[in-house]
């Protein structure tokens, strides 16, 4: 299959429309070295790669080949969104291709070029000829189409067959994809509608996705019924479609919501959706609901790690400040979503912000979620497992696994990782604003003038960031933009021979706005100071009041047991009176800076057969031996043996 882009043309996962509001628009970007650029490369090299056979074996496969009459059987997977699973490789590997200009990859490239042609065929020859697809229902339920929207998944099938479709057709150009997917949205935008349209079926999926995958059709075909089926689906949530529950957003419009509720993916991807259309229609209020909502999650129900989701139990948010440790959901695709709605929130408002979080949350909660080696998954990401935890094992372990029964989160990471390139920097009228620090390239067009900014660091271990002008109109001035994130208090920046530090160049809402006539070789340092820090929560997360959690730059730590013999975690106290240490291991998990801190085992008194004594006879655990306590980055933690972890540790 010849590639016809290369990845420095190549549009991403969002891409606004001509008419749109945002305040910023995506550019590119080309990650060649350091900290991603490794973990892209295991993505690319090991995991993506896997995902065909993963998918054989799981019979995700089988499915579409016996309805397309090339194999025979029943349906295998045990849940109706299965399809989903290959939708969401497909756009990986889309993404995957995109990173290679024609003739480059190699071998690599043709291998997964064939699987991904492979693969659409078997999707399109399944496909009836209406449109419609879903071996859920086509194999397992038929004559049951959307009469069980509740829990159905069939839109959101296609929403991820949509997302596919355009990942695929912005990668190489090719439409067999996309003639599927809108073969479906076009069946899709014929049977749903409000009651006055004449339209058979008044009602939306119990999981949100199709809403933002047709925003992204709309902006791909430039059919405007995609992004106003959109709008339908986003505005008839919360009219009790589907029962009424916060599970499924179906409890209040989205527009009169004052926080984040229910099934935290599915409250995400709608979020993300609605976000979209605010950006197209320019619609106020839509924005106004999705501010508003973005500022609740992430004062009240966001975990450090920029985790979501406090119950185990139906995968849902809690109440504010409901931050459980041992219990914590944090659902690795909870992450993704959280990750896709901030971009685009960012590029809709400009603020730097939504980026913090997207910066903490891709650092931390999100790449915990797939292995150092790329064979290995968490869906849930506690922030404790304590000493003798029983493992329950299948989608809800924590020990890592080789795929899941509900595999959604190994394909998420797949195509988030594929086309992280697109979620690091974007321009405006007036410059280029650079979200996050990587060793490559940034280019984008500045009031119709191409800029390329080169950029080398060896950060989240070291802050500095040296950037050069490549290339840049020198007749005018413009503006870069560089993001100050919200955790570091000291910085300083070299422009040239001048060097300024915070007082001299302040932040603007969160942008260190460097504004001049640049000419090619001009050099900026941006340098973070990256001292370790001990954070603590807001005092009504009861789970860790008198706790703190150790952090340097994006990155927040854990202990882990298998750092610390001769006893588990569950005793631990940090010294918070003496400093902290680094420490980089080149030697340790794949090469990674350590934060040593000083702290001690309690001398629990023995309770006896009853743990509980009134307050005034209960003893005062005693400080046992002094200990060293070694730290390691959270998305590092389950990579060696099986053991307890904690990212919050008492102090007393």
């Amino acid at each position: 299959m010849p590639l016809t882009r290369s990845a420095s043309h190549t549009p991403g996962p969002v891409r606004p429309g001509p008419g749109a509001t945002a305040a910023l628009a995506p550019a590119a970007a080309d990650v060649r070295a350091g900290f991603w650029d490794a973990r892209r490369e295991v993505n690319a090299r090991i995991s993506v790669p896997q995902g065909p056979g993963l998918l054989e074996s799981a019979g995700n496969l089988n499915n579409l080949r016996v309805l397309g009459g090339t194999a025979e059987g029943e349906f295998q997977g045990g849940y109706p969104f299965v399809d989903s699973d290959v939708y969401k490789w497909l756009e990986a590997a889309s993404w995957q291709l995109a990173q290679w200009a024609p003739g480059e990859g190699g071998e690599q490239a043709e291998r997964l070029a064939a699987d991904v042609e492979r693969i659409i065929t078997v999707v399109a020859d399944a496909q009836q000829p209406d449109g419609y697809l879903n071996t859920w229902f086509q194999l397992l339920k038929k004559g049951e189409r959307f009469k069980d929207l509740r829990w159905g998944h069939e839109l959101y099938c296609a929403g991820h067959l949509i997302q596919a479709a355009v990942a695929h057709h912005r990668a190489t150009g090719r439409t067999e994809l996309l003639d599927v997917a809108r073969r479906f949205a076009d069946h899709v935008d014929s049977v749903f509608g409000l009651p006055e349209s004449g339209k058979p079926i008044d009602g939306v999926d119990g999981h949100p996705e199709v809403e933002t995958a047709l925003v992204e059709l709309y902006r791909e075909t430039g059919e405007r019924r995609y992004l106003d089926l959109a709008g339908y689906f986003v505005d008839r949530f919360g009219r009790g479609l589907l029962g009424g529950e916060a599970y499924c957003q179906d409890r209040v419009p989205l527009r009169e919501a004052v926080n984040v509720e229910g099934h935290a993916v599915r409250q995400l991807y709608l979020l993300a959706a609605a976000t979209d259309l605010a950006t197209e229609t320019g619609e106020a209020e839509l924005r106004a609901a999705a501010e508003r909502l973005w500022e609740a999650m992430a004062a009240t129900k966001t975990h450090i790690t920029g985790g979501l989701g406090a119950h185990h139990d139906e995968e849902d948010f809690g109440d504010p400040y409901e931050l459980p440790n041992e219990r914590a959901y944090c659902e690795t695709c909870a992450a993704i979503a959280s990750i896709q709605w901030s971009w685009r929130m960012a590029l809709l408002t400009g603020e730097a912000r939504y980026s913090d979080l997207i910066e903490r949350t891709l650092y931390n909660g999100f790449l915990a979620g797939v292995s150092l080696d790329g064979e290995g998954w968490l869906y849930v990401n506690p922030l404790q497992v304590r000493d003798g935890h029983t493992d329950p094992g299948g989608d809800q372990s924590a020990r890592r696994t080789r795929w899941f029964r509900c595999a959604c989160c190994p394909p998420n990471v797949m195509r988030l990782l594929a086309s992280l390139e697109h979620y690091l920097a974007s321009t405006d009228a007036g410059g280029l604003q650079i979200h996050q620090y990587v060793t490559g390239t940034y280019s984008g067009d500045v009031a119709g003038h191409p800029v390329v900014v080169s950029a080398e660091t060896d950060y989240p271990w070291h802050g500095a960031i040296g950037l050069t002008v490549d290339e840049t109109p020198q007749d005018r001035p413009w503006t870069l933009s560089l993001r100050i994130p919200q955790w570091c208090h000291e910085y300083r920046v070299r422009v040239g021979d001048t060097t300024y530090d915070q007082t001299d160049a302040p932040v603007d809402a969160g942008w260190l706005r460097l504004e001049r006539t640049w000419a090619p070789g001009d050099r900026v340092v941006l340098e973070l100071v990256l001292d370790p820090r001990l954070t603590a929560a807001d005092p009504r997360v009861d789970a860790v009041r008198g706790c703190v959690a150790i952090e340097r730059g994006p990155l927040v730590y854990c202990l882990e047991q298998v750092d610390h013999p001769g006893g588990g975690l569950d005793d631990m106290v940090i010294d918070t009176t003496r400093p902290l240490a680094v420490k980089h291991r080149p030697d340790l998990l794949g090469g990674v800076t350590t934060v040593v801190a000083a702290g001690h085992r309690r001398q629990i008194p023995d309770a006896g057969w009853w743990p509980y004594q009134t307050a005034e006879t209960a003893e005062t655990p005693a400080a046992g031996e002094a200990l060293e306590l070694t730290a390691i980055p959270y998305y590092a933690w389950a990579n060696r043996q099986d053991g307890s972890m904690r990212v919050w540790l008492p102090t007393s």
